[in-house]
């Protein structure tokens, strides 16, 4: 499979019905309906990408396993919400992904006598909290309608807006969910280890 280079005018450059019919051409192995999809989104998820990464090389690979990641699971789209967010979120993932693959290869092949390399970012820190941590196992322990709104505003960074799209649901119960599920995490973590609750 040969993508295309970066071209597309943003999240909503393309009808969602069409992106909805190239998805599911795509999870019927159409290589030309991913070489559309491609087209019409590759442009604003790689200024996106860029925005959050400055390592160009890196942007590129992630935007290519983001397009590898949709090829392997286009089935897997559930046709609610714009298919945009859908691809932002696999961006988004697939970053995150390649920031920790990178930290641990800077940590591997550093020798004990050289400094250690630069900390990780706190994005980055709050980030691996947030899915492997403790906050990540209170997060399996709510609402799944509600977990999954936290992980697309919080860990995905999504707006009211594109998390509405991509869930489809209403932006106010985006809101709501969003408060509900802020609530029932401070119970699933207890009291706080300095006083007060998490």
């Amino acid at each position: 499979m040969r993508l295309l280079r970066p071209a597309g005018g943003g999240p909503s450059g393309g009808d969602e019905d069409d992106d909805a019919a190239l998805l599911r051409a795509v999870a019927r192995g159409d290589t030309q309906a991913l070489a559309v999809l491609y087209d019409r989104h590759a442009g604003w998820l790689h200024a996106r990408l860029a925005r959050r990464c400055p390592d160009e090389e890196t942007v590129r690979e992630v935007l290519q396993d983001t397009f590898v990641t949709v090829w392997r699971s286009a089935g897997g789209h559930r046709g609610r919400g714009e298919a945009g967010g859908w691809l932002w979120v696999i961006a988004a993932r697939r970053l995150v992904d390649a920031r920790r693959a990178g930290a641990r290869a800077e940590r591997a092949a550093a020798r004990p006598a050289e400094p250690a390399g630069p900390a990780p970012s706190a994005e980055d820190r709050v980030l691996a909290g947030l899915e492997y941590g403790e906050v990540g196992a209170a997060l399996d322990r709510i609402s799944p309608e509600l977990a999954e709104v936290l992980r697309a505003t919080v860990v995905d960074g999504l707006t009211t807006r594109e998390t509405a799209r991509l869930l489809g649901i209403p932006e106010g119960t985006v809101k709501t969910r969003a408060l509900r599920a802020r609530r029932e995490l401070r119970a699933a973590l207890g009291p706080h280890p300095l006083g007060g609750t998490a």
